[in-house]
Parts: C-alpha cells; structure tokens; sequence
C-alpha cells in the first residue's frame, strides 16, 4: 500500500514540478508519514535549504510549528492559519492528499508570507470592491451603525496620473496603523482622503472622528480634545463628557488644520501620543488609547517651526507617512472631468438634466488657476447650473475672472496649462489634443459619432484618438 502512495504522490509531482518551482506561493508535499516528498525552490530558500536535501525528512524536523503531519492524521483540511517561521506571522493552508479513501499524503501552501502582506492585499481588495460595485457598498454602509466616514476612495474624480498615484499610495498605507499627514492646499480635498484611508483600513466598522482644529476656540481645546469629568469647570455638564480621543478608541483620529494648534496643545497632543493613554480634564484616571492618528494641514509647517509656533518633536511624530494633494492647476486634465461630476451631481439633487459646457467655457476653465481648486470648481459649476438655459453652460455664465478674454490666448493658454509650456512638441501637440477631445464630448452630451463630426474627422479616427489619449 505504501509504495502505492508513494508512486501516485510521484506521478503527480513530476506533473506539476515546474508549476510548484515558478509560483510565488511556497508549497511543501509530505508523505503518509509526513516526510517532505517535495517543497517547491521559493519555499525552500526562505528556509535557507536546498530542496533535495530535505527531501525524506520529517518535516517537522525542516518547519517550524508545522500541522502538516496533524493533517496526514485527520484528513482534515486547515485553511487560512496564522504559522510563525522563522520569526515571521505567516498565513498557512493544508489540504490532506486523498485517494480511494485514502490520506496518500498531504500539500500545504504559505500564501502570505506575513501580516503585513495579508494587510496590504486586504485594501486591495477592498478598494476593488469599491471601484465595482461603489453603490452597491454604499446600500449596505447606509444600513450600518454610522461610523462617520462616508467617503470612499472612489469618490476621488480625475484619470491624471498623479492621481493615480496617489490612490496608489493611499491604498498601500491604509492598511497598517501608521500616522499620516495630509498636505495640500485649501479645497484639494485633505478630508476625503481622511474618510478614504479610514474606510479602507482594519478600523473601517470603528468610529471616524473629525476634529477641526482651527474651529475650536483655544479655551475649549483641551476638553473637547480629552473630555472632561463632573463638575471640572464651572458650566461642565453632570456626568462629564467624553473628548474626541475617547470617543474615537479604536477607531481614526482626524485632526484638520494641525499647523493651526496653540503650542500648549501641541505639547499636551504629544505626550498624549508618546504614552498612548489619555486623561480627561479633572480626571485623576488614564485611558488607554487604541487609535489611528491621521492630520491634514495646509500651512508650511516646516517654516512654522523656524518662526518658533510648532513643535519639531510633534512635527516628526505626526509626519510618519506623508501624503502631498496636488493643486488642481496640476493636474488640469481632470477638470472636464470633475466639472461633469457636480452637474450630474446637482442634476441627481434637483431632478434636473445637468447642462453642458461649451467648449469656450471649457477652454477657459482649462486655462484658470483655480487658487480655490476643487472647492472653488465645484462653487462656480454649482452657480453656472442654477443660471444656465437651454442645457449649456456659456463663457459668460461663468465668472469674471474665468471670462475675461485675455484668458483664452494661445499665449496664455500655453502659460496656463491648456498646452503645456514643457516637455516636447508631440508632447505639448499630445496634451492640446485631448483637451479639445475633451471639450468636444462635453459640448456634445458623450455622443462620440457628433463629436467626431463637429471635429471634422471620421469616426475610425476618432475612435483611434481615444483609445490614443485613454478617454
């Protein structure tokens, strides 16, 4: 009987050798006796041993905290279970090999070679859901308990590369607890990506609390930040109040406008985060703290602490990862696509069909600086659908200074982004290119066989430019 099983174990060995060697995932065969009858090259140089040396041995003499011969015993399959190697939290599968009723042996796989690993595919996966199957989620989040993050990471508009990235990013660090700090200009959108870290993270069902640091007068910091207990202060309420760190255990901690913290704050901010333990006002008693820290400014901090208002040891501690949002002048080829986003936004609001712009309006848009950015947009877009006719959006329904005719220069144009001033011809020609693309779609409600016409080329052409220029 043994040497039966020992030769359909080496039937099918020999079958998928060369599959086993290639994958990324270790793989380890044992026997009826679980001795190791193959373990795949990956495996085998994570533990510093050559695959035919420890072929016929126990293997639970070559791995550590192994179950496999617990699985030859059973025939019970383990899925998904965490195994320490070598110092490492790994997560293990074992499936018992099984023929005519017979345990012939068993295969284990090491899928993910640590947590962190699990972790990072985990948001991964997550934010591929999103992306799918956005209303989908956004129905079942709606009949759970409110955490208070309502944003998503699909809820980011724009195809630029940079924002690309940046999703990218977002994405890899959401899966761990590091601190991260949100910079960007007024309006680029430091609070979204806030709610999108946090709803990507292992904390997503725990609660999100915003607070805005900048909106909270200095003599109340303390105790919305901390709490207080009865009777504290003249005015405190029976039974104390928890602060925002109480009520965010567990959960995220966003703080807004860090650079705007009063230096007594900051000093009693980090030695909150330093002990990990908070006390409320009046109290005599800590709580320990189980929080993700995520802040968001949009004031040079690095010049705050030369001017003596910001603490070098904060800055360090809260400036573990950073986050940079590009201004929306960076990243123009969204506009258009941003723009059509809150008209359909306000359209779905007021039962409206959203207008479209003109091409002129939109070339000027193109060509603003938008020192608001995507605030200021969404602002001037909410303005042009309230006073538009007929379905379109003119130049001069937006405002002054988008109109004004010096804008729509070649000159400025080129200065403004609309052409790019840099890079090369066919790259700047490139740019132009799909702008106006662009430009003509929205004018022509997406009706691509219009557009084309409007554009005076054939619709193979212009199908060719699309796929040319990702649209």
């Amino acid at each position: 009987m043994s040497l039966k099983k020992l030769e359909k174990l080496s039937q099918a060995a020999n079958t998928y050798k060369a599959i086993l060697n290639a994958m990324e995932e270790w793989v380890v065969i044992v026997d009826h006796q679980a001795k190791i009858f193959f373990i795949n090259r990956p495996y085998a140089r994570f533990l510093g041993v050559k695959a035919e040396d420890v072929k016929g041995k126990k293997v639970t003499d070559v791995i550590e905290n192994t179950r496999m011969h617990i699985t030859v015993q059973t025939g019970q399959a383990e899925r998904l279970s965490f195994q320490k190697i070598l110092g490492s939290n790994m997560i293990a599968s074992r499936f018992p090999i099984i023929d005519q009723g017979d345990v012939i042996g068993a295969v284990g796989t090491v899928i993910f070679h640590d947590t962190h690993e699990w972790k990072q595919i985990n948001s991964h996966i997550k934010a591929l859901l999103a992306e799918q199957d956005f209303q989908y989620q956004k129905s079942r989040a709606s009949s759970k308990v409110n955490t208070g993050a309502s944003f998503h990471l699909n809820d980011i508009i724009g195809d630029s590369q940079a924002i690309k990235s940046l999703s990218a990013k977002v994405t890899q660090v959401a899966s761990g607890d590091v601190t991260v700090l949100i910079r960007g200009e007024s309006g680029t959108g430091k609070e979204l990506y806030a709610h999108a870290i946090h709803q990507l993270s292992d904390r997503a069902e725990f609660p999100f609390i915003k607070v805005n640091c900048a909106a909270i007068p200095e003599n109340l910091l303390e105790s919305e930040l901390f709490g207080y207990e009865e009777g504290a202060f003249t005015g405190a309420k029976k039974g104390g109040k928890p602060g925002k760190f109480q009520l965010a255990n567990g959960g995220t901690l966003f703080l807004d406008e860090i650079g705007d913290l009063p230096l007594l704050m900051q000093a009693k901010l980090l030695r909150v985060l330093q002990d990990r333990e908070v006390e409320s006002v009046g109290g005599t008693q800590s709580t320990p703290l189980n929080i993700r820290l995520i802040t968001a400014t949009h004031r040079p901090l690095e010049s705050l602490i030369e001017s003596g208002v910001f603490r070098e040891d904060l800055y360090y501690r809260i400036n573990v990862v950073a986050i940079d949002l590009p201004p929306l002048r960076e990243r123009r080829e969204d506009i258009a696509k941003l723009a059509d986003f809150f008209l359909q936004k306000l359209s779905r609001r007021t039962g409206r069909r959203a207008p479209k712009l003109t091409v002129q309006a939109l070339t000027a848009m193109l060509a603003y600086n938008w020192p608001g950015n995507i605030r200021e947009l969404e602002n001037v877009m909410e303005a042009a659908f309230y006073t538009s006719h007929d379905r379109k959006i003119p130049l001069s329904l937006l405002p002054a200074q988008l109109s004004q005719t010096e804008h729509n220069t070649p000159e400025n144009q080129a200065s403004q982004g609309i052409i790019q001033s840099t890079g090369s011809l066919k790259d700047q020609l490139n740019q132009a290119e799909k702008n106006i693309i662009n430009a003509a779609l929205i004018e022509c409600d997406d009706n691509r066989t219009k557009a084309a016409k409007k554009l005076g080329i054939s619709k193979s052409t212009f199908y060719e430019k699309l796929d040319k220029h990702g649209i």
